[in-house]
């Protein structure tokens, strides 16, 4: 069974569905608690409904942002995870604080990487003209978005999208890629190795793509 911690700053709608697939006994995982830096972010309000430890710090009570990064995630070591993830969580961590948990924090990402990190990713696919566009989890670096991909999901983007109608179609999809990494990490078929994402023991040279069955499977 795999410990882990959850982040995030929002809804917590990838939170609700990793605690949801949990509960269903689809994930051999616990979530032991949720951490935010949003005192009133409705991700919390999942966990405690659910009975998970909710945690929130405001960065505003620390000096600077390696001092709340160090605080926050002194706490998410209480519960000893052997994973974290970064479900919706809006602030770039501390890079101590990543070397730290190096091969053991994820990062799911509306875009498909290196495409697009950071914010506004649907509109700026779309005012890119892309044909496709997609979502991918990976595993954190002190670089943003920048660490070594595991998975994507893919959709097209269609004529008449807005940025609304294209995260809207595309949230389900993260949700179930954000589930399989997990799940794959937890049963110890996904791992950072030193020259990249190993899975099944063998180094990947392309991200592993969502299926329509929920699974993960190798491109090319």
């Amino acid at each position: 069974m795999l410990d882990v911690v959850v982040l995030a700053s929002g809804r917590g709608s990838n939170f609700a569905a990793l605690l949801g697939a949990q509960q269903r006994g689809e994930l051999p995982i616990r979530i032991r608690a949720l951490l935010s830096d949003k005192s009133a972010a409705p991700a919390l309000d999942i966990a405690r409904a659910a009975g998970i430890d909710a945690i929130a710090l405001a960065p505003r009570d620390f000096a600077d942002r390696a001092a709340f990064d160090r605080a926050l995630f002194a706490h998410a070591a209480q519960f000893h995870p052997h994973l974290i993830v970064l479900a919706g969580y809006m602030r770039v961590i501390d890079a101590a604080i990543v070397n730290d948990w190096h091969g053991r924090m994820i990062n799911i990402h509306p875009s498909l990487l290196p495409k697009y990190p950071g914010l506004h990713t649907h509109e700026r696919a779309i005012a890119a003209g892309d044909a496709t566009h997609g979502a991918s989890v990976h595993f954190v670096t002190a670089q943003l978005d920048g660490g070594p991909v595991i998975a994507q999901a893919r959709i097209p983007v269609l004529g008449g999208d807005t940025p609304d109608t294209l995260a809207a179609r595309l949230l389900p999809l993260e949700h179930r890629l954000l589930a399989a990494s997990v799940d794959a990490i937890a049963r110890r078929r996904i791992a950072l190795g030193d020259n990249g994402v190993e899975f099944d023991g063998h180094l990947l040279v392309a991200p592993l793509r969502l299926q329509a069955d929920g699974g993960l499977r190798t491109v090319g």
